[in-house]
């Protein structure tokens, strides 16, 4: 009797940690404010001049939401990152003031963030990633 209790507690205590271990992955590393320095053929000084980034500081409140900015508008999506280095995001939005001169970078971001399925992190680099190749490039906003 002692015997099959411990293997059900066993069995239990297996399945709660493979549940958690593949789940959502919201580690320090990705917890933060990332600055876009590299994303198709816009100038890596309009990204500095226009302080393109995404902040992927999680909050208790709302997780999974988190937010962007590209000169203008203020943005905000759902993500769900995994421990195997894939990504999801989904629910893209933004307010709809019109900039001149930063609608196009906002536009593309906007439209080629939920293509992004793939994310990796590398020092102070994040890079995402599709299926064709296609890539955003962010250092983290903390990093001297």
């Amino acid at each position: 009797m002692k015997k099959a209790f411990s293997v059900i507690v066993f069995l239990i205590g297996i399945f709660f940690l493979q549940n958690c271990s593949t789940n959502n992955l919201v580690s320090e590393e990705i917890n933060r404010q990332w600055m876009l320095i590299e994303f198709q053929n816009f100038s890596r000084d309009l990204m500095v001049k226009n302080r393109a980034q995404i902040d992927l500081a999680s909050t208790k409140t709302t997780p999974n939401q988190y937010g962007a900015e590209m000169g203008c508008n203020k943005m905000f999506f759902t993500a769900k990152f995994y421990s195997n280095g894939t990504v999801k995001f989904s629910d893209v939005g933004s307010t709809m003031m019109y900039c001149e001169n930063n609608m196009e970078l906002e536009s593309a971001f906007g439209k080629e963030l939920p293509k992004m399925t793939k994310y990796k992190i590398d020092g102070h680099h994040l890079t995402l990633s599709d299926n064709s190749g296609n890539t955003m490039k962010f250092v983290a906003a903390d990093w001297d």
